[in-house]
């Protein structure tokens, strides 16, 4: 009998935290987040590539709106900057204010 009811709790047991496993993950990967930790995400993803100057790039981010200031030196760069940041997650929208060597940075909207 006591080996019944141990096995019965057991199996409870692991389906009751397999089920708060799936529900934390949901929760975890649905949620925004907080605008400096998103600036900050988009910054390690974007400069991974060593060809990106950093020092030259400013990104920060509003409501999960991330804008993209500074010179890139060519214009594939540019568009690969902006794609990598519209594919971090908690990015709504990318406003790119980046500009190419001799060119007027743009204004934002």
């Amino acid at each position: 009998m006591r080996r019944g009811e141990r096995a019965e709790r057991y199996a409870l047991s692991r389906v009751t935290g397999k089920v708060r496993s799936v529900v934390h993950k949901r929760e975890w990967r649905d949620s925004q987040p907080d605008d400096a930790t998103l600036a900050h995400k988009v910054e390690s993803i974007v400069f991974r590539d060593h060809d990106v100057p950093k020092g030259q790039i400013s990104v920060n981010a509003e409501q999960g709106v991330v804008y993209l200031r500074g010179e890139v030196p060519d214009q594939s760069m540019l568009d690969t900057l902006v794609e990598r940041t519209a594919e971090v997650r908690g990015v709504r929208r990318v406003e790119n204010l980046l500009h190419l060597p001799g060119q007027d940075a743009p204004m934002h909207h």
